[in-house]
């Protein structure tokens, strides 16, 4: 019986649905969805204006995706694929610096 996932394979796991180092125009914030995470997420979508990149931003809050970047300490920035900063809010000055020296 299928009942609470135990007639499935074992080698059916979460992580394995998970898709990450993603390469190309990606920009990501990990975060639960609080406050820093959101300023984050405003102050990238600033830069990247700033920079004249049209680049959507992804807010990921799925704390299984959040963990298979390695991430423990949120709010998060991904930039294609791989993880540029964690445990801060970025200013946009800052924000503007790394994009810049990550797509120069």
């Amino acid at each position: 019986m299928g009942l609470f996932g135990f007639g499935k394979k074992k080698e059916e796991t979460v992580a394995e649905n998970i898709s990450v180092g993603e390469v190309g125009e990606a920009v990501k914030v990990l975060g639960s969805g609080c406050a820093k995470c959101n300023e984050l997420e405003e102050n990238v979508k600033t830069a990247l204006e700033q920079l004249g990149m049209d680049t959507a931003i992804e807010h990921v809050t799925d704390f299984n995706v959040i963990a298979a970047y390695g991430v423990m300490t949120t709010p998060a920035l991904v930039v294609d694929g791989k993880v540029v900063s964690y445990g801060k809010v970025l200013k946009v000055e800052e924000a503007v610096k790394l994009l810049q020296k990550i797509r120069a």
